[in-house]
């Protein structure tokens, strides 16, 4: 069964996504394979501006290995989204963030979905345990 769209008061977190005119489809709207992209860039902004993200050194690395998107409404070039986050679950290693894109001025989300992370050694990409660091910024999305 499809979920309701959630609302804006239940993310903790936004980022300011404008369209681009290349993101529309030949039907005039955000193509669907987007929307991950807006999805990616909303949780790795918040890790990388908490100071918890080295992408190009760091030891360990977030890996998606799940992830699902449900479309209550589109989203069409010039719009500007705001890309709310949120977390779910924190487990051992991995996390699951909830994002919700809304349309400017729109208390309901136009799409919303998730995408888990799991955390690995960059070279041997075993899981490893979330660290405090990490955990401590990820605390404040949890709903």
């Amino acid at each position: 069964m499809k979920p309701a769209a959630d609302f804006r008061d239940s993310f903790r977190h936004f980022l300011s996504i404008p369209t681009r005119w290349m993101d529309n489809d030949v039907y005039g709207h955000v193509n669907n394979v987007n929307y991950y992209s807006y999805f990616d860039t909303v949780v790795n902004e918040y890790l990388m501006r908490a100071g918890v993200l080295d992408f190009a050194q760091g030891e360990t690395i977030g890996l998606v290995v799940e992830t699902q998107c449900n479309y209550f409404e589109s989203i069409a070039f010039p719009d500007v989204i705001a890309a709310g986050l949120r977390v779910a679950k924190l487990g051992t290693s991995s996390v699951r963030y909830e994002i919700g894109l809304f349309r400017e001025g729109e208390q309901q989300a136009a799409a919303q979905g998730h995408f888990v992370h799991v955390y690995v050694d960059r070279e041997s990409r075993r899981p490893k345990p979330l660290s405090a660091a990490l955990r401590d910024v990820l605390l404040p999305l949890a709903s």
